[in-house]
């Protein structure tokens, strides 16, 4: 098991977090994805490590970016 935690710039309400939760937890291997909208934090608990730019692209796809 794998826990990552990266920070995503740009969410400000409740669909914003399931947006980034559903396209992240679509991740293979991903088993939960929690997102705190106030600090912009989201944590992904996967199997293994996840590539960070397979994560980059899934926060891309939700139409967020990764913060630094």
């Amino acid at each position: 098991m794998s826990t990552q935690t990266i920070t995503v710039s740009g969410m400000t309400c409740g669909h914003c977090a399931t947006s980034v939760r559903e396209e992240v937890g679509g991740l293979p291997g991903v088993r939960a994805v929690e997102v705190d909208l106030s600090s912009g934090l989201v944590t992904i608990d996967s199997d293994n490590q996840l590539d960070p730019s397979a994560i980059n692209d899934a926060v891309a796809e939700a139409g967020y970016a990764v913060a630094g």
